[in-house]
């Protein structure tokens, strides 16, 4: 029943797409076409659930209704470009949007769960000093229906790898291109349509916004959407983050903090997952260690170390075994919970910091960069 309807080029003006629509918005649609709210919930289901794109597979909806949406709206996905298998099992797809950019999506697979890494923007607004996607620079914002295409194609392909209809991804996390909190309504909207059970119905602790740390934003998230928040930490102080995380010039540490004891002020189970990438001879100093211990003691949370993962071009190198133990046992010893990420994905650059996909920068950021390293050639 499944149909895949993916063409190489959209013009998202011509029609809305109501692969978008959360419930809100879909019942406003067939209210605005004089249909009952209900047949909000009849389309949903056949889209998320079923996979369904085409409106006369749609068989409860009367033929007339279907003839309507078939002439004034479209059910579409992003075009797959290539779609690659690691020897550890993990499942990265660059899939093409509209304006001449390309996107990447990860699913990891583990015993227990399986974990979909989604894109929120066509490269980044942000320029973390060790993230491939900061170096491609920046295009545009995704849409709702460009976030959610990602969970449907992802869905209906692993369905197929997997020949089974029980739930495959378990887990969405927002951790993939972009920077999701500055693409704020859009990521909303997308994770409602991903917690809604008329969609696919996961719970609002199986999806995982991380964000660098727009003070603001996050304050906003709790209101709209409160989800799992992780927060791209990195470092332990000001000085040495304002260099790994531009953004923390603008929001610093202190206000970061405050800002995550606010997120998860009204529950008592609630923790922040910091994450952390190890930087040999950068941030995996015992100082940073004591350091990050010590911030630690100030808000509900986990910090989840994770080994660099390099990509051509940068100078950083991952931190050794020994070091990231160390530092493991330091945060451990004070009372922290520590985890250190196993590294995935690797040989097929889908792991953590290295999704670049194919981003038309309007930022001149990924031109910098290249001029950058020609002149150390040089």
């Amino acid at each position: 029943m499944t149909k895949l309807s993916i063409p190489v080029e959209i013009n998202v003006e011509a029609k809305p797409n109501l692969l978008g629509f959360d419930r809100e918005a879909m019942e406003s649609y067939f209210a605005s076409i004089g249909e009952k709210s209900f047949r909000a919930s009849q389309v949903m289901k056949w889209i998320h659930q079923q996979g369904v794109c085409d409106f006369a597979e749609m068989t409860n909806l009367s033929k007339s209704l279907r003839a309507n949406l078939a002439a004034n709206c479209l059910v579409e996905v992003p075009e797959i470009i290539e779609d690659r298998l690691s020897n550890d099992g993990t499942r990265k797809w660059l899939l093409r949007v509209p304006g001449k950019s390309a996107i990447e999506m990860v699913f990891i697979p583990e015993e227990s769960r399986g974990t979909l890494c989604v894109s929120s923007q066509v490269g980044c607004t942000l320029d973390c000093s060790f993230c491939a996607t900061g170096k491609q620079g920046y295009n545009r914002d995704l849409t709702t229906a460009e976030i959610i295409g990602q969970v449907w194609l992802a869905k209906t392909l692993l369905a197929e790898q997997y020949q089974t209809e029980q739930r495959i991804v378990s887990n969405v996390v927002m951790m993939g291109m972009g920077e999701p909190l500055m693409n704020f309504d859009n990521v909303v909207s997308a994770m409602r349509i991903m917690q809604d059970d008329f969609c696919f119905g996961l719970s609002r602790r199986r999806i995982t916004l991380s964000t660098a740390g727009v003070v603001p934003k996050i304050d906003m998230l709790k209101k709209a959407c409160a989800v799992s928040l992780a927060v791209s930490l990195h470092a332990p102080n000001d000085e040495l983050r304002n260099v790994l995380v531009p953004l923390n010039r603008k929001y610093p540490i202190s206000e970061l903090m405050a800002a995550c004891n606010r997120y998860v002020a009204d529950s008592q189970r609630a923790r922040i997952t910091f994450e952390y990438v190890m930087l040999q001879g950068v941030n995996d100093e015992l100082e940073h260690a004591h350091q990050l211990a010590a911030l630690m003691q100030t808000v509900p949370g986990k910090v989840n170390l994770i080994p660099f993962n390099s990509f051509e071009g940068i100078e950083y190198q991952r931190s050794s075994n020994s070091r990231i133990n160390r530092f493991r046992d330091i945060l451990h010893d004070n009372g922290v919970i520590v985890t250190v990420r196993r590294t995935r994905g690797d040989d097929i650059e889908a792991a953590c910091g290295q999704l670049a996909g194919d981003v038309m920068d309007r930022t001149r950021r990924a031109e910098k960069f290249r001029q950058k390293q020609a002149e150390k050639i040089q």
